[in-house]
């Protein structure tokens, strides 16, 4: 499964109004946009007398009851290419509030100094602040936000943009 990433709905929207399919390539749907292409393509070819598709060619807008079909079709289009981006948007906000569920419940699990069998407060081990990334033992560093694996070079995540900082070793 590939990794979901925010769209703008408005631009997929626009997209699908220049060009029917476009919006829904966009948001990287492809059989979705290969069936609303076909599905306009065919709304034209049924619908649209050709009398008017010539007359649009040679300058002359043709009627609005001529093309209505057609339009209804990109109208449709345009609509779901606007509602299939903010389901993706909502799906890629419960995804995150997921990831940062997991990984405070793994850094909660993971605290020495909270654990009720250590023997006191000097000896443990100093828990991390919440804003590093935590070590793993072969030094890659984890991020504390979506719990990949990041650069330790870099002093945020590569992956969601979340400051790392220095992981202690």
């Amino acid at each position: 499964m590939t990794e979901r990433t925010r769209r703008r709905p408005w631009l997929a929207a626009l997209l699908a109004l220049v060009v029917s399919g476009l919006g829904h390539a966009y948001l990287r749907r492809w059989a979705r946009a290969l069936g609303w292409y076909v599905a306009v393509a065919a709304a034209v070819f049924v619908f649209v007398p050709e009398s008017a598709i010539t007359g649009a060619f040679a300058g002359d807008p043709p009627a609005v009851r001529e093309v209505a079909p057609a339009a209804a079709v990109v109208g449709a289009s345009v609509i779901d290419a606007y509602v299939v981006a903010l389901r993706n948007n909502r799906a890629y906000e419960q995804e995150r509030e997921t990831a940062r569920a997991t990984s405070r419940t793994e850094s909660i699990g993971h605290g020495t100094a909270d654990e009720p069998n250590a023997s006191s407060a000097g000896t443990a081990e100093e828990p991390q602040a919440p804003s590093t990334g935590t070590a793993d033992d072969d030094g890659t560093v984890r991020c504390p936000e979506c719990g990949k694996e990041t650069d330790p070079a870099f002093d945020f995540c590569q992956w969601c943009a979340e400051p790392v900082g220095e992981a202690d070793a």
